[in-house]
């Protein structure tokens, strides 16, 4: 019974096929040819390969240590030759070739102890990187050999003739030290530059040769040969290095580049790689080959994302990217040959070790590329430049060139950069003061020779002179000549000296500005200024000419505000200018056509005077945009109210007020339902009046404690905890009733107190905040945002008054928010950044109030210093309501590429604010968390009533 227990236990094997040994046969791999058994016991049971009298013998071979199950190999190996053969078997510890990716094979010993079927037993040579075994084979035999092994992996088993092993090894400890040598001089090498000179890439790109050096000694077994390593230490080593040459490679690529001066995230980006390798590093020694798999892929990840990264800076023109090319290719076109082999997709043995002397190629070209910045410069590098040196060095470096007229000679010299822009001969614009006159624009001819004749005539004083030179082609240049005279000892003027340079950019943007601001930006038609302008011209002929008979046309869409929230600001500024090109093709040249805001257009007719050809015009104006305005595949349709301006010869009025009666009237045809023309009457002006009754109404409401503040409540859509409010002013008037902003806040304006109501509004939201965050000490803090509700509040005055109330108040840094419109910021943008940036010095938030339904271009965005973005209600709509999640995704997606926090206007239900936290939106207000409240309101909402009081 215990023999059958026994027999049941052992695990049996069938016979192998022996493989023929030839005595000129140098290397034999037996990596395929071998048969893997797992272990069921600690004993196997073999049969052999047949011997030549075709006998099968069965051997058994037990495990070294009882109660274990190693795994085995089995192979046989013929001699049918009649002398004795002496073989090395070599089954190496570590090989790179099919190590793999994940979780590698990191290297161990692989052989416990091989058995013979007969013959001489194998003896075990002493090898730190491989299991070595002596096997002789007698003549006409037939060995088979049973190996146990300690892991169950073997990457590789050779059979050997031994001198042929033997010059393998010694061919490759020379090609390893020679490696070995060049990567140590060169480590050694850069560490002298870094000392030498002290800039980053230098520390970094030695950094980079140390780790190549060290991960060539682990590979090469160099440390194993001078220090005693076990086997699990070594992997550990290896993992290790590893880890810490990809975190020299992303160093040296940060440190090359200079990734920082591109953007702050890219600093941020590569501290947190770096630390996450660091981790690896430690990882080793706990767990090496997930520590290894890692760092390989992150090798290649840099190796990737590097080329990419360079590629894109030098296609930007910047320098150390486009000499850094070549290198980062060939570290992409080494990393690509690492990934064949580590996959077993190249298998030659002289793989592994040409890939480490690529690698060390690698570093030497970095080398090289990090020494030419090392020692370029010279004598410029290192301050050794003259006085009058740095001067000529200052002249080169400013773009501008040397004009200099020798006056006794009448022969100017100017630097050829000046012909060679105007696509002159070399010389074309030397020679006598009056051959300029050629090339000067006719029009600053007359002023280029008094200027001179004026220094020539005084003897002293200084030219500054802007003219036009013309180019080959017919083009003209602007150029800015600043020269002074230089007197001899007769005390007459012998040369004038000076500098000529190529304003043409600047005159252009000038140009470009001065047209910007009498016309508008979308249509290019003439702005309000302009048009008030031309009328007021146009009024003073006829006052001069009987026959000249301007009549002014206001001209308004009727509730283009709702068709624009449905399609969208894009559309809206295409239908903007669609209309605009068909009210200019109705126009004689006589006329003028100007948009005058938004949806609104003016006209000077000068083509017609009957009063029944000026209706019939209008009512073709009302026509042309009725027609239906094509878009996708949809047709949108526009009525429009026009309201006429007759000239009357007999009143005084003047452009002012023709313009506002054209506008009464068009306000007049609205009150009647749109979509037709009225002539304005003076009736109309009653309208007027009552506007003015509510103007005096309105400048004593303040005193009288009729404006209120109120505070609509702003909440985390995390937790809905409240995190602020937004403010809003809202009049309660005696006799109308309460009145809400858009009500009075256009009557502010044109009496002038909206200034006013901004300072009190100010004031009023800062003492508030003020009470708020001294009861409720919270991180962030509590804030709030204040839309400035007129484009006249953006003045240099703001900039006092926010000092002010901050220092009064003393309120948090940041919490205090400016909310400011899109179109506040378009009409001035340099003037707007400079406010913004001063605001921000001060400690006030900056709110972009109703993001997305203007004209505000992204690039713009980008440079101005706003933390918080609220977007408009019309992208925050319900699904099924009009919304645009595409729309309302790509805004939220851009706010946190720019780091500014999100506030969504109009949050209606609770089912939204959950729908516009999963897209990232950070804050809400709307009817879902509650109506304004007055401040008193607010102040028992956050518990601070106590605080306030």
């Amino acid at each position: 019974m215990m023999v059958f227990l026994m027999a049941g236990a052992v695990q049996r094997a069938s016979a192998v096929e022996a493989v023929r040994v030839a005595p000129d046969a140098l290397a034999i791999d037996l990596t395929s040819v071998v048969e893997h058994y797992r272990a069921e016991s600690d004993l196997i049971q073999i049969s052999t390969a047949p011997g030549p009298d075709g006998i099968v013998r069965r051997i058994a071979v037990r495990a070294r240590e009882g109660g274990t199950r190693p795994d085995w190999i089995v192979f046989a190996l013929t001699n049918d030759t009649d002398e004795q053969l002496e073989r090395l078997l070599v089954a190496p510890h570590y090989r790179l070739v099919g190590s793999g990716v994940i979780w590698p094979d990191l290297g161990a010993s692989r052989i416990a102890a091989i058995t013979a079927s007969q013959g001489i037993r194998p003896e075990r040579e002493d090898a730190a990187d491989a299991d070595i075994f002596n096997v002789t084979l007698d003549p006409g035999s037939t060995v088979t050999f049973i190996a146990e092994l300690r892991t169950p992996g073997l990457p590789q088993l050779y059979l050997w003739e031994p001198e042929a092993y033997k010059a393998k090894v010694n061919g490759l400890t020379l090609y390893k030290g020679i490696i070995i040598g060049i990567a140590g001089l060169l480590a050694l090498f850069l560490t002298v530059v870094f000392v030498v000179k002290g800039a980053v890439i230098f520390p970094a790109a030695a950094a980079l040769a140390w780790a190549v050096l060290a991960y060539a000694c682990i590979d090469f077994g160099f440390f194993q040969q001078l220090f005693p390593i076990a086997a699990s230490t070594n992997r550990i080593y290896r993992a290790a290095a590893e880890a810490v040459l990809a975190a020299t490679l992303l160093v040296f690529l940060f440190a090359y580049l200079n990734l920082s001066r591109w953007h702050v995230r890219y600093s941020h980006f590569t501290v947190a790689w770096l630390l996450f390798l660091g981790a690896l590093v430690g990882l080793a020694a706990f767990d090496a080959p997930v520590a290894s798999g890692v760092a390989r892929i992150s090798i290649a990840a840099i190796a990737g994302v590097g080329f990419i990264l360079v590629v894109h800076l030098a296609s930007h023109g910047y320098d150390r990217a486009v000499m850094l090319i070549p290198t980062w290719f060939l570290l992409l076109v080494w990393v690509t040959a690492a990934g064949f082999t580590i996959n077993g997709e190249l298998t030659r043995d002289i793989v592994p070790f040409a890939l480490i002397g690529g690698l060390v190629l690698i570093v030497l070209l970095i080398g090289f590329t990090v020494v030419q910045h090392a020692f370029a410069g010279g004598a410029l590098a290192q301050g050794l430049v003259s006085d009058t040196e740095r001067k000529a060095l200052a002249l080169a470096g400013s773009g501008d060139v040397v004009f200099d007229w020798d006056v006794s000679a009448d022969r100017i010299f100017v630097s050829e950069e000046v012909e060679s822009l105007l696509l002159l001969k070399r010389g074309a614009l030397e020679g006598s003061i009056a051959n300029w006159l050629d090339v000067i624009h006719p029009f600053d001819r007359d002023r280029y020779r008094a200027v001179l004749d004026r220094v020539l005539e005084q003897r002293r004083g200084r030219v500054a002179l802007d003219f036009r030179l013309r180019a080959a082609d017919g083009q003209y240049f602007w150029f800015n000549l600043r020269a002074r005279p230089v007197v001899g000892a007769d005390g007459e003027v012998i040369r004038v000296v000076g500098i000529l340079s190529d304003v043409t950019d600047a005159r252009n943007t000038e140009e470009r500005l001065l047209y910007d601001a009498v016309h508008d930006t979308l249509t290019g038609l003439p702005n309000r200024q302009l048009f008030q302008d031309r009328l007021e011209t146009m009024l003073v002929f006829a006052a001069q000419n009987p026959i000249m008979r301007p009549t002014v046309v206001s001209v308004d869409i009727d509730g283009f505000k709702e068709v624009n929230d449905t399609v969208g600001p894009s559309v809206g500024d295409s239908i903007m200018l669609t209309l605009s090109r068909r009210l200019g093709r109705l126009l004689r040249p006589q006329d003028t056509i100007a948009r005058l805001g938004g949806d609104e257009w003016g006209l000077i007719l000068l083509s017609e005077t009957a009063p029944d050809r000026i209706i019939a015009f209008a009512d073709m104006i009302r026509r042309t945009i009725s027609t239906p305005v094509s878009f996708a595949d949809r047709e949108i349709f526009l009525k429009a109210s026009v309201g006429i301006a007759l000239y009357d010869a007999q009143s005084s009025s003047g452009q002012a007020d023709m313009q506002k009666n054209a506008e009464i009237a068009m306000l007049h045809a609205k009150q009647q339902g749109g979509d037709r023309i009225e002539v304005f009457r003076p009736g109309m002006s009653a309208q007027r009046t009552a506007r003015l009754v509510l103007g005096g109404d309105l400048r004593r409401a303040v005193d009288r404690g009729e404006i209120r503040v109120i505070f609509q409540p702003v909440v985390s859509l995390d937790d809905r905890t409240i995190a602020g409010f937004d403010v809003r002013l809202r009049w309660d008037h005696p006799r109308l009733g309460r009145l809400e902003p858009g009500d009075f806040l256009p009557i502010a304006e044109e009496i002038g107190i909206v200034a006013e109501l901004g300072q009190y509004a100010l004031e009023r939201t800062a003492r508030e905040l003020a009470a708020w965050q001294s009861a409720l000490e919270v991180e962030p803090p509590i804030f709030a945002t204040l839309t400035l509700f007129s484009p006249r509040l953006l003045r240099h005055e703001l900039i006092a008054d926010v000092k002010r109330v901050l220092s009064a108040t003393s309120v948090r840094p940041q919490s205090l928010k400016l909310g400011f419109r899109e179109s506040m910021l378009t009409d001035n943008p340099e003037f707007a950044a400079q406010m913004l940036i001063r605001l921000r010095q001060l400690g006030a938030g900056l709110v972009l109030d109703g993001f997305g339904t203007g004209y505000f271009s992204l690039s713009q965005l980008r440079y101005l210093p706003f933390d918080t973005i609220r977007v408009d209600r019309v992208f925050v709509r319900e699904p099924g309501e009009g919304a645009r999640p595409g729309a309302l995704r790509s805004v939220i997606t851009l706010a946190q590429d720019l780091d500014m926090d999100v506030i969504a206007d109009g949050v209606e239900n609770q089912a939204n604010a959950t729908f516009l936290s999963g897209m990232g939106c950070r804050y809400g207000q709307g009817f879902a968390f509650g109506e304004a409240m007055t401040s008193h309101d607010a102040r028992r909402f956050l518990g601070a009533t106590s605080a306030a009081a």
